[in-house]
């Protein structure tokens, strides 16, 4: 009888380990996808602000060179013209350096997501 009240005793210990390693992962699971939540919702409204005070700035920017342009040219049309041109040079580029961009899209997320 003391052997089977043992084994009883050992078995009970181990389950009751086991239910509260498994309280405890869960726990750490909640806490990591709350974790990755919050600075995930914290890191797009960081990017949606700056990403719309610089269109401004851009637009600003944009539209203040084509007038001063216009005066330097003489003519309004070339000068939005040349800016347009600018502009397309401008994605040109990006869109041949978009595997890179995305490469660094994706390295810097797994950084922030798998630690």
């Amino acid at each position: 009888m003391g052997v089977f009240e043992s084994l009883n005793n050992t078995s009970n210990k181990a389950v009751d380990l086991s239910e509260q390693f498994y309280r405890k992962t869960q726990e750490y699971y909640k806490l990591k996808v709350f974790h990755q939540l919050a600075s995930t919702t914290g890191m797009f409204c960081k990017m949606a602000i700056l990403g719309s005070l610089a269109f401004l700035g851009i637009l600003f920017l944009t539209v203040g060179g084509t007038l001063y342009l216009g005066n330097v040219l003489g003519s309004m049309v070339y000068s939005c013209l040349l800016v347009a041109g600018l502009f397309f040079i401008l994605v040109a580029i990006l869109f041949r350096l978009r595997r890179k961009i995305d490469n660094a899209i994706v390295k810097k997320l797994s950084r922030k997501f798998f630690n």
